[in-house]
Protein backbone atom coordinates (compact mmCIF):
# COMPACT_ATOMS: atom_id res chain seq x y z
CA UNK A 1 0.00 0.00 0.00
CA UNK A 2 1.16 3.59 -0.40
CA UNK A 3 3.21 5.46 2.06
CA UNK A 4 1.58 7.32 4.46
CA UNK A 5 2.94 11.28 5.29
CA UNK A 6 2.33 13.80 7.92
CA UNK A 7 1.03 16.99 6.12
CA UNK A 8 2.86 20.86 5.45
CA UNK A 9 3.73 22.55 8.61
CA UNK A 10 4.63 26.33 7.95
CA UNK A 11 5.87 27.46 11.43
CA UNK A 12 5.69 31.16 10.40
CA UNK A 13 3.60 32.65 13.26
CA UNK A 14 0.10 32.73 10.80
CA UNK A 15 2.01 34.92 8.25
CA UNK A 16 1.91 32.65 5.15
CA UNK A 17 -1.75 31.62 6.07
CA UNK A 18 -4.60 33.81 5.06
CA UNK A 19 -8.14 33.92 5.24
CA UNK A 20 -10.87 34.45 2.27
CA UNK A 21 -10.85 37.87 2.91
CA UNK A 22 -7.44 38.64 3.44
CA UNK A 23 -6.37 36.61 -0.21
CA UNK A 24 -9.17 38.62 -2.17
CA UNK A 25 -8.25 41.78 -0.96
CA UNK A 26 -4.40 40.83 -1.83
CA UNK A 27 -5.59 39.53 -5.07
CA UNK A 28 -7.56 42.53 -5.96
CA UNK A 29 -4.16 44.64 -5.13
CA UNK A 30 -1.80 42.59 -7.00
CA UNK A 31 -3.37 40.36 -9.41
CA UNK A 32 -0.11 38.52 -10.55
CA UNK A 33 0.21 37.36 -6.89
CA UNK A 34 -2.68 34.76 -7.61
CA UNK A 35 -1.11 31.92 -8.50
CA UNK A 36 0.81 31.64 -5.16
CA UNK A 37 -1.92 31.58 -3.36
CA UNK A 38 -3.26 27.41 -2.68
CA UNK A 39 -6.27 26.53 -0.45
CA UNK A 40 -4.92 25.49 2.77
CA UNK A 41 -6.95 22.70 4.95
CA UNK A 42 -6.39 21.53 8.18
CA UNK A 43 -8.58 18.98 9.96
CA UNK A 44 -10.97 21.73 11.09
CA UNK A 45 -11.26 23.10 7.25
CA UNK A 46 -11.63 19.63 5.49
CA UNK A 47 -14.21 18.51 8.12
CA UNK A 48 -16.00 21.70 7.82
CA UNK A 49 -15.51 23.38 4.09
CA UNK A 50 -13.62 26.31 5.90
CA UNK A 51 -11.83 27.89 3.58
CA UNK A 52 -8.42 28.90 4.40
CA UNK A 53 -5.52 29.76 2.19
CA UNK A 54 -1.78 29.61 2.40
CA UNK A 55 1.04 31.31 0.83
CA UNK A 56 3.06 28.28 -1.43
CA UNK A 57 5.58 30.52 -2.67
CA UNK A 58 8.20 26.57 -3.39
CA UNK A 59 10.52 27.31 -6.28
CA UNK A 60 8.75 30.84 -6.73
CA UNK A 61 10.41 33.44 -8.92
CA UNK A 62 12.55 35.98 -6.75
CA UNK A 63 11.79 39.09 -8.51
CA UNK A 64 8.00 38.51 -8.75
CA UNK A 65 7.97 38.36 -5.18
CA UNK A 66 9.98 41.29 -4.60
CA UNK A 67 7.51 43.34 -6.72
CA UNK A 68 4.69 42.26 -4.36
CA UNK A 69 4.28 44.68 -1.72
CA UNK A 70 2.15 42.02 0.11
CA UNK A 71 4.74 38.69 0.01
CA UNK A 72 7.49 40.71 0.98
CA UNK A 73 5.72 42.39 3.92
CA UNK A 74 4.40 38.88 4.72
CA UNK A 75 8.05 37.66 4.33
CA UNK A 76 9.70 39.80 6.84
CA UNK A 77 7.07 39.02 9.73
CA UNK A 78 7.51 35.24 9.15
CA UNK A 79 11.41 36.02 9.47
CA UNK A 80 11.25 38.40 12.60
CA UNK A 81 8.83 35.48 14.20
CA UNK A 82 11.62 32.61 13.07
CA UNK A 83 14.40 34.43 14.43
CA UNK A 84 12.83 35.30 17.54
CA UNK A 85 11.60 31.62 18.32
CA UNK A 86 13.23 29.74 21.42
CA UNK A 87 14.16 26.44 19.33
CA UNK A 88 17.50 26.19 17.28
CA UNK A 89 15.45 24.71 14.10
CA UNK A 90 13.40 27.08 14.21
CA UNK A 91 16.02 30.80 14.31
CA UNK A 92 17.21 28.79 11.48
CA UNK A 93 14.36 28.79 9.24
CA UNK A 94 14.69 32.03 9.27
CA UNK A 95 17.13 32.16 6.28
CA UNK A 96 14.43 30.83 3.98
CA UNK A 97 11.09 32.99 5.51
CA UNK A 98 9.21 31.72 1.52
CA UNK A 99 9.61 28.04 2.81
CA UNK A 100 7.31 26.10 5.04
CA UNK A 101 9.10 24.93 7.23
CA UNK A 102 8.14 20.84 6.39
CA UNK A 103 6.79 19.94 3.23
CA UNK A 104 5.58 16.73 2.43
CA UNK A 105 3.47 17.55 -0.70
CA UNK A 106 3.51 16.26 -4.30
CA UNK A 107 2.13 17.63 -6.99
CA UNK A 108 -0.72 14.71 -7.32
CA UNK A 109 -4.08 13.75 -6.33
CA UNK A 110 -3.71 12.32 -1.91
CA UNK A 111 -6.28 10.87 0.21
CA UNK A 112 -6.22 13.19 2.75
CA UNK A 113 -7.32 11.85 6.61
CA UNK A 114 -7.72 14.17 9.46
CA UNK A 115 -5.59 13.88 12.08
CA UNK A 116 -8.72 14.74 15.20
CA UNK A 117 -12.28 13.66 14.15
CA UNK A 118 -15.21 12.97 16.20
CA UNK A 119 -16.14 9.35 17.88
CA UNK A 120 -19.51 10.31 17.29
CA UNK A 121 -19.29 9.14 13.41
CA UNK A 122 -19.40 5.91 12.29
CA UNK A 123 -16.18 6.71 9.92
CA UNK A 124 -13.96 8.78 9.90
CA UNK A 125 -14.63 11.56 6.72
CA UNK A 126 -11.57 10.72 4.74
CA UNK A 127 -11.25 12.21 0.85
CA UNK A 128 -9.26 12.41 -2.05
CA UNK A 129 -7.66 15.59 -2.19
CA UNK A 130 -6.22 17.77 -5.55
CA UNK A 131 -2.82 18.33 -6.50
CA UNK A 132 -3.72 22.14 -5.86
CA UNK A 133 -4.63 21.95 -1.99
CA UNK A 134 -2.04 22.27 0.45
CA UNK A 135 -2.47 19.92 3.56
CA UNK A 136 -1.51 20.76 6.72
CA UNK A 137 0.47 18.86 9.33
CA UNK A 138 -3.02 18.30 11.25
CA UNK A 139 -3.71 16.00 8.35
CA UNK A 140 -2.05 12.94 7.13
CA UNK A 141 -1.26 12.59 3.28
CA UNK A 142 -1.10 9.30 1.07
CA UNK A 143 -0.39 10.41 -2.05
CA UNK A 144 -0.60 7.92 -5.03
CA UNK A 145 -3.61 6.15 -3.42
CA UNK A 146 -5.90 4.43 -5.71
CA UNK A 147 -9.79 4.17 -5.20
CA UNK A 148 -9.14 0.88 -3.43
CA UNK A 149 -7.26 2.15 -0.77
CA UNK A 150 -10.14 4.91 -0.08
CA UNK A 151 -12.49 1.84 -0.25
CA UNK A 152 -10.39 -0.04 2.18
CA UNK A 153 -10.02 3.10 4.49
CA UNK A 154 -13.48 4.20 4.56
CA UNK A 155 -14.97 0.56 5.75
CA UNK A 156 -16.07 -0.31 8.70
CA UNK A 157 -13.51 -3.02 8.79
CA UNK A 158 -10.80 -0.59 8.92
CA UNK A 159 -12.69 1.83 11.72
CA UNK A 160 -13.10 -1.65 13.76
CA UNK A 161 -9.08 -1.21 14.07
CA UNK A 162 -9.35 2.68 14.29
CA UNK A 163 -11.51 2.17 17.41
CA UNK A 164 -9.54 -0.08 19.03
CA UNK A 165 -5.91 0.73 18.45
CA UNK A 166 -5.84 4.37 17.45
CA UNK A 167 -5.17 6.98 20.39
CA UNK A 168 -7.63 9.48 21.85
CA UNK A 169 -7.80 13.72 22.32
CA UNK A 170 -10.52 13.24 24.85
CA UNK A 171 -12.86 10.76 23.61
CA UNK A 172 -11.90 11.85 19.51
CA UNK A 173 -10.32 9.95 17.50
CA UNK A 174 -6.32 11.03 16.98
CA UNK A 175 -5.54 8.75 13.40
CA UNK A 176 -1.73 8.08 13.30
CA UNK A 177 0.54 6.79 10.82
CA UNK A 178 2.51 4.28 13.14
CA UNK A 179 0.09 3.42 15.60
CA UNK A 180 -2.38 2.85 12.97
CA UNK A 181 -2.45 2.71 9.28
CA UNK A 182 1.13 1.32 9.73
CA UNK A 183 -0.58 -1.53 11.53
CA UNK A 184 -3.78 -2.05 10.05
CA UNK A 185 -3.92 -5.40 8.30
CA UNK A 186 -5.27 -4.88 4.49
CA UNK A 187 -6.69 -7.72 2.64
CA UNK A 188 -3.77 -10.59 1.93
CA UNK A 189 -3.94 -11.65 -1.73
CA UNK A 190 -7.15 -9.97 -2.60
CA UNK A 191 -8.50 -11.58 -6.16
CA UNK A 192 -9.03 -9.10 -8.98
CA UNK A 193 -12.74 -9.32 -8.32
CA UNK A 194 -12.59 -7.95 -5.15
CA UNK A 195 -10.73 -5.38 -5.72
CA UNK A 196 -13.06 -4.23 -8.90
CA UNK A 197 -15.90 -4.60 -6.29
CA UNK A 198 -14.51 -2.30 -3.28
CA UNK A 199 -13.81 0.08 -6.19
CA UNK A 200 -16.85 0.25 -7.44
CA UNK A 201 -18.74 0.74 -4.13
CA UNK A 202 -16.13 3.69 -3.14
CA UNK A 203 -17.17 5.15 -6.16
CA UNK A 204 -20.77 5.12 -4.89
CA UNK A 205 -19.68 6.67 -2.00
CA UNK A 206 -17.77 9.15 -3.92
CA UNK A 207 -21.45 9.95 -6.04
CA UNK A 208 -23.66 9.79 -2.95
CA UNK A 209 -21.79 12.79 -1.48
CA UNK A 210 -22.26 14.51 -4.92
CA UNK A 211 -25.79 14.41 -4.32
CA UNK A 212 -25.42 16.87 -1.69
CA UNK A 213 -23.12 19.66 -2.91
CA UNK A 214 -23.83 22.38 -0.21
CA UNK A 215 -23.39 19.81 2.86
CA UNK A 216 -19.80 19.59 4.54
CA UNK A 217 -18.36 16.33 5.40
CA UNK A 218 -19.21 17.18 9.30
CA UNK A 219 -23.15 17.27 7.56
CA UNK A 220 -22.45 14.14 6.44
CA UNK A 221 -21.31 12.14 8.42
CA UNK A 222 -23.15 13.20 11.35
CA UNK A 223 -25.38 10.33 12.64
CA UNK A 224 -28.32 12.09 13.13
CA UNK A 225 -28.14 13.89 9.72
CA UNK A 226 -26.54 11.26 7.59
CA UNK A 227 -27.90 10.77 4.25
CA UNK A 228 -29.81 7.50 3.41
CA UNK A 229 -27.86 7.29 0.31
CA UNK A 230 -24.97 7.77 1.65
CA UNK A 231 -25.65 5.13 4.46
CA UNK A 232 -26.68 2.92 1.81
CA UNK A 233 -23.45 3.11 -0.36
CA UNK A 234 -21.03 2.65 2.72
CA UNK A 235 -23.07 -0.92 3.68
CA UNK A 236 -22.48 -2.01 0.26
CA UNK A 237 -18.30 -1.07 0.53
CA UNK A 238 -18.49 -2.48 4.03
CA UNK A 239 -19.99 -6.00 2.22
CA UNK A 240 -17.11 -5.52 -0.50
CA UNK A 241 -14.12 -4.97 1.87
CA UNK A 242 -15.41 -7.82 3.99
CA UNK A 243 -15.35 -9.95 1.16
CA UNK A 244 -12.28 -9.15 0.41
CA UNK A 245 -10.70 -10.50 3.64
CA UNK A 246 -13.40 -13.82 3.69
CA UNK A 247 -16.05 -15.62 2.36
CA UNK A 248 -18.17 -15.74 5.44
CA UNK A 249 -19.89 -12.64 6.58
CA UNK A 250 -18.48 -10.87 10.36
CA UNK A 251 -21.38 -10.59 12.80
CA UNK A 252 -20.17 -7.90 15.28
CA UNK A 253 -17.13 -5.78 16.06
CA UNK A 254 -15.38 -8.30 18.21
CA UNK A 255 -15.86 -10.77 15.21
CA UNK A 256 -13.51 -8.60 12.76
CA UNK A 257 -11.25 -7.69 15.42
CA UNK A 258 -10.43 -11.54 16.39
CA UNK A 259 -9.97 -11.76 12.38
CA UNK A 260 -7.79 -8.39 12.26
CA UNK A 261 -5.36 -9.43 15.42
CA UNK A 262 -4.77 -12.57 13.95
CA UNK A 263 -4.39 -11.77 10.53
CA UNK A 264 -2.17 -9.03 12.20
CA UNK A 265 -0.17 -11.60 13.95
CA UNK A 266 0.56 -13.53 10.80
CA UNK A 267 1.51 -10.31 9.06
CA UNK A 268 4.22 -9.75 11.33
CA UNK A 269 5.16 -13.23 12.82
CA UNK A 270 8.74 -13.03 11.68
CA UNK A 271 9.29 -9.47 11.68
CA UNK A 272 11.21 -9.12 15.32
CA UNK A 273 13.04 -12.77 13.98
CA UNK A 274 16.91 -13.04 13.49
CA UNK A 275 18.17 -14.62 11.64
CA UNK A 276 20.89 -17.55 12.75
CA UNK A 277 24.06 -16.83 11.72
CA UNK A 278 25.68 -19.74 10.02
CA UNK A 279 28.62 -21.15 11.37
CA UNK A 280 31.72 -21.66 9.38
CA UNK A 281 32.91 -24.96 9.37
CA UNK A 282 36.51 -25.47 10.19
CA UNK A 283 39.12 -26.22 7.44
CA UNK A 284 41.09 -29.73 7.88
Amino acid sequence: VPKIKFGNQPIDGGFLLLTEEERNIAIKSEPFIEKYIRKFVGSVEFINNIPRYCLWLKDSDPTEIRRSNFLTERLKNVRAFRENSTRKETRELANIPAQFAFISHCDSEYIIIPSVSSERRRYIPIDFMPKHVIASNLCLIIPGAKLYHFGILTSEMHMGWVKNICGRLKSDFRYSNSVVYNTFPWPENPLEKHVKAIETAAQKVLDARLQFPNSSLADLYDPLTMPPALVKAHHELDKAVDMAYRSQPFTNEANRMVFLFELYEKYTANLFTKPKKMKNKRKV
